[in-house]
């Protein structure tokens, strides 16, 4: 699923419909073992407002739990419609497939324009508007090189009217020459206190080659050969990245307010956090989240987070073995993996530095 669209095309082409659909579970699922997390919680009765390119509110496993004002149901892109359905999805005639919280609510806001290009003001409008509408969630699938005050007031006010903020650490990295430094840094909102900082890994825990470095990441999670559907189309999409990884933190997260809506948003980042795999960098188990009875914290989590670096161990061969293993079983049994707009979304992508978030292949019948 491409993270955005040619900003220098005289003409928008929106990503295509999908027609072809996976025959298998994918491996982010089976992960997170979502059977089992919703035999306790689905997340009815949260709202999770979603900021990024906007979501189809007819999109299949989304219909009639989208809410998207103004121009926010236009998802041109399709990325915000494909992370929804991680997010919320029911999966439609494949609940294997459905998101992390099935039963939560959507409301899609825009943190891009129709592009897909990220925008402060945009965010800053959007937080607004999902603390004024009481969302229990905010996810924030952007990250923008620059804090500034706009944003962190905010941030700041999502958090005072309850909202559990869920951030995209890094952006999905652009392209570069090999020889190129890629320098660490904080990217915003994620570095603001109180946000949870999400980073995506590959099915052996390690991050995937070229991933921007940045401080202060709280957990990661599945953010490779990812299944999701799209904005057109009852079929199928595979994707990755960032944003990916920070739509399951999201979805957990609202696994866990339906469960304990007494919970402050501090208490819910504890519970994703504490409850983590333990690793370099530490890895989302959402069951764990939900079902853990936790002590008493030994100090608050409300103020400000130690941002002391990463440091995470090369698994890059490991992981790109496991991942080819992986989604030959999800796609090997259907037969031919259809690549239905890899060169369509990079053509656009190569002008701007953009990388797709993943190939756009599905499993044919």
């Amino acid at each position: 699923m491409p993270s955005a669209l040619d900003p220098e095309a005289d003409e928008v082409v929106c990503t295509p419909a999908s027609r072809a659909k996976a025959q298998k579970q994918d491996w982010s699922r089976q992960r997170l073992d979502l059977d089992r997390l919703h035999r306790h919680s689905t997340g009815a009765g949260v709202t999770v407002a979603l900021i990024g390119t906007g979501v189809d509110p007819d999109a299949a496993g989304l219909s009639g739990r989208v809410t998207a004002p103004g121009t926010a149901g236009d998802d041109c892109v399709g990325q915000g419609t494909f992370l929804a359905g991680l997010i919320a999805g029911t999966g439609g005639d494949s609940p294997r497939l459905a998101g992390v919280a099935p039963g939560a609510k959507i409301l899609a806001l825009r943190g891009t324009d129709r592009r897909g290009q990220a925008s402060s003001a945009l965010v800053v409008e959007a937080l607004r508007a999902a603390a004024e509408a009481g969302a229990e969630v905010i996810a924030v699938m952007v990250a923008l090189p620059r804090q500034d005050a706009a944003l962190s007031g905010a941030v700041a006010e999502a958090r005072r009217a309850g909202a559990v903020v869920v951030a995209a650490a890094t952006p999905d990295p652009p392209a570069r020459g090999a020889a190129d430094p890629i320098p660490s840094r904080t990217y915003w909102p994620a570095g603001e206190p109180g946000v949870l900082s999400v980073a995506d890994m590959l099915p052996g825990g390690g991050r995937p080659d070229g991933s921007l470095p940045t401080e202060g990441i709280d957990v990661a999670a599945p953010g490779a050969g990812v299944v999701s559907g799209g904005p057109r189309g009852e079929g199928h999409y595979l994707g990755g990245g960032v944003p990916v990884a920070t739509a399951y933190a999201a979805g957990a997260a609202a696994a866990v307010r339906a469960v304990h809506p007494e919970d402050s948003p501090e208490e819910v980042i504890r519970r994703l956090t504490a409850t983590a795999y333990p690793a370099d960098i530490p890895q989302l188990d959402a069951y764990a989240a939900v079902t853990t009875v936790l002590g008493a914290p030994a100090t608050s989590l409300g103020v400000e987070r130690a941002a002391d670096p990463v440091t995470v161990r090369d698994t890059s061969a490991a992981d790109r073995a496991t991942g080819r293993a992986l989604l030959l079983v999800l796609l090997g049994s259907a037969g031919v993996c259809t690549v239905l707009w890899a060169g369509f979304a990079l053509s656009r992508a190569r002008a701007r530095g953009w990388r797709p978030a993943g190939a756009a292949g599905t499993a044919t019948e």
